[in-house]
């Protein structure tokens, strides 16, 4: 009620005006973000008209998931709404980014049906940081590159960098290929595999090689294998053998043949599959019906 001598208010009667609990008033004027103005003569707690305002715009904040910390500040003119509230959207952002994170672990573990050993890998690869991911990468082309000073280091620098772009709020099928990727990079079988295609490369590029000419046969291979394949050009045909000539020049076939089987193989285009799909770009961008049409191409023209 209101207290007859003063005018004041009793925090029953502020909570009857505001609609809050008494409750929840007393804890707020208990934690200073609400003190009394005056005390009855039996020392209860009074509050004039600008408390209900004040109490107005801590409900406010509160709903908006202030602490009572950051409110005492705003209400002591320590800051700011604005402020607060810019730190906020901050510390949100970084909360939505976990969820995400979380979701997508989730979502990879169910669709793992993983039990509780292989949810917490899952959960500890999927929360690496960029730089943890750029070492993973770091030591697979170190090891698949080492000591072959005359491949290409275009290539070299992309996959370098390309794996460890996993997004900081990933979708559950980019978490899952990064988890599936991050294998491969570990596993020595497929280390030996591009090795192989690396020592290939080295022999091929050589020392007065321009940088880069490996990605701009690389190209050059997907959008005619595209085309053959969009044009429904059979491999064994003599159409074939011209997209072939365009492709090759003066190459003999036989050895970009087995160039190409080292880097046509299902490992190293599920590798690409899971970099394109990291990237956000999708599998198709492995580009692996391109290749596979461009070496049934080379078989049938090396055939007997």
């Amino acid at each position: 009620m209101i207290d007859e001598g003063t005018g004041l208010l009793t925090i029953g009667e502020l909570a009857r005006v505001t609609g809050l609990t008494v409750r929840t008033i007393r804890y707020w004027s208990d934690r200073g973000a609400l003190p009394p103005v005056a005390r009855s003569a039996g020392g209860y707690r009074l509050y004039d008209a600008a408390s209900v305002a004040r109490l107005e715009l801590i409900r406010t904040l509160r709903e908006l998931g202030l602490g009572l910390a950051d409110v005492r500040r705003v209400l002591s003119g320590e800051t700011t709404v604005a402020q607060v509230a810019a730190a906020h959207v901050v510390a949100l952002d970084a909360q939505i980014r976990s969820l995400k994170v979380t979701r997508a672990v989730l979502s990879t573990v169910a669709k793992r049906g993983s039990d509780a050993e292989e949810m917490t890998l899952v959960n500890r690869l999927a929360r690496l940081s960029a730089a943890e991911r750029r070492r993973i990468v770091q030591e697979f082309v170190d090891e698949v590159f080492h000591g072959l000073d005359t491949a290409d280091p275009v290539i070299r620098e992309s996959m370098r960098s390309t794996a460890a772009d996993l997004p900081e709020e990933p979708t559950p099928e980019q978490v899952d290929a990064w988890l599936e990727l991050a294998e491969m990079l570990r596993d020595p079988d497929f280390r030996a595999e591009m090795r192989k295609a690396a020592e290939f490369n080295a022999a091929d590029h050589g020392h007065g090689a321009p940088a880069g000419a490996s990605v701009w046969f690389s190209r050059r291979l997907v959008r005619l294998g595209a085309d053959a394949v969009e044009r429904g050009i059979a491999p064994g045909s003599p159409d074939a053998a011209e997209v072939l000539s365009a492709l090759l020049g003066d190459a003999d076939p036989a050895t970009v043949l087995t160039r190409l089987r080292s880097h046509a193989t299902h490992r190293v285009a599920r590798y690409r599959e899971l970099l394109a799909v990291v990237k956000g770009a999708g599998p198709e961008a492995a580009y692996r019906a391109e290749f596979a049409w461009v070496v049934a191409a080379l078989e049938a023209r090396t055939a007997g």
